[in-house]
């Protein structure tokens, strides 16, 4: 796979190279900028490294920057018949530290990323230096009266139709949970397009299926936080996210006891992508001061 075929990519928007892992026999897509400390990128669902496009602009000249792909998302292989797990998303990203010996990682997480990217924390707590959350969540949602409606529709049997022949999520999903700052048209494309036809759409169902099927597993993660627990932590969030809603910074706020937090007002779910230049700024500050 070369990162030519996807004519569909704005270059302008995203100038990186492309560099690939082999894992599970697919290649998994990665971009690395800059020198220095590292930085790891973890994304969520329907996104990509995409959206953490203009904070790697603006942190390469002083870190060395990385940002995955799901195996399934962005510009990675998407087979459609592959374990697309959370789970296993969290094991192939060990697999990707390991190989490439990365060592005083600082980890930014943004939604799923949060359970794929802080498990693999949990377990090499020595290879944490600094975390950074952007709208995510560790715990069973269970008793939440917001997750509760939402069961119903992830039990629809439309639900995978809706993901396969409309491309549900990043058409219709993505683009409502922003806040003041709406996405532009021209660069929704570049969410959606990645997921070409109904066989590339798996990775993102999967996503749903285990917010159904996978809250003891998020709540057996919140219960062993305690390794990462007192590492410097940066929160950033949207508060008018309606998908992940301000109560969860506050629990996470409970668990992480040397923590600080940047609240944006008037952004939703992608507070990288509606203000990238805020979160910019506040990483940068909160690095150079660590």
């Amino acid at each position: 796979m070369a990162q030519e075929n996807f004519t569909w990519l704005d270059r302008v928007e995203y100038p990186f190279s492309a560099n690939y892992f082999n894992v599970n026999n697919q290649n998994l897509h990665y971009i690395e900028e800059g020198q220095g400390e590292v930085i790891l990128f973890v994304h969520g669902t329907p996104s990509w490294s995409f959206d953490y496009r203009n904070i790697i602009k603006g942190l390469k000249s002083d870190f060395r920057c990385i940002a995955i792909d799901y195996i399934g998302f962005g510009l990675s292989d998407k087979p459609k018949e592959y374990d697309y797990s959370t789970q296993n998303h969290s094991k192939t990203l060990e697999k990707f530290v390991l190989e490439k010996q990365l060592e005083n990682i600082t980890l930014v997480v943004h939604d799923f990323g949060g359970p794929v990217g802080l498990n693999f924390a949990m377990q090499y707590p020595e290879k944490i230096k600094n975390l950074i959350i952007l709208n995510s969540w560790l715990w069973s949602s269970e008793n939440d009266p917001d997750y509760i409606k939402l069961r119903k529709v992830l039990k629809s049997p439309l639900l995978p139709f809706l993901y396969r022949f409309f491309n549900f999520s990043p058409k219709f999903i993505l683009p409502q949970s922003f806040g003041d700052n709406k996405l532009d048209k021209t660069l929704l494309k570049q969410y959606t397009r990645p997921f070409a036809d109904r066989t590339q759409r798996n990775g993102a169902l999967a996503f749903a299926k285990s917010l159904l099927n996978d809250q003891d597993w998020f709540e057996q993660l919140w219960n062993k936080r305690k390794s990462i627990s007192d590492k410097p932590t940066l929160f950033i969030w949207g508060m008018k996210d309606t998908v992940i809603k301000p109560h969860n910074l506050e629990k996470f706020q409970s668990g992480f006891s040397n923590s600080r937090t940047m609240k944006l007002e008037t952004s939703g779910h992608f507070p990288q992508e509606e203000q990238a230049e805020k979160v910019l700024k506040a990483i940068f500050d909160f690095l150079k001061e660590k």
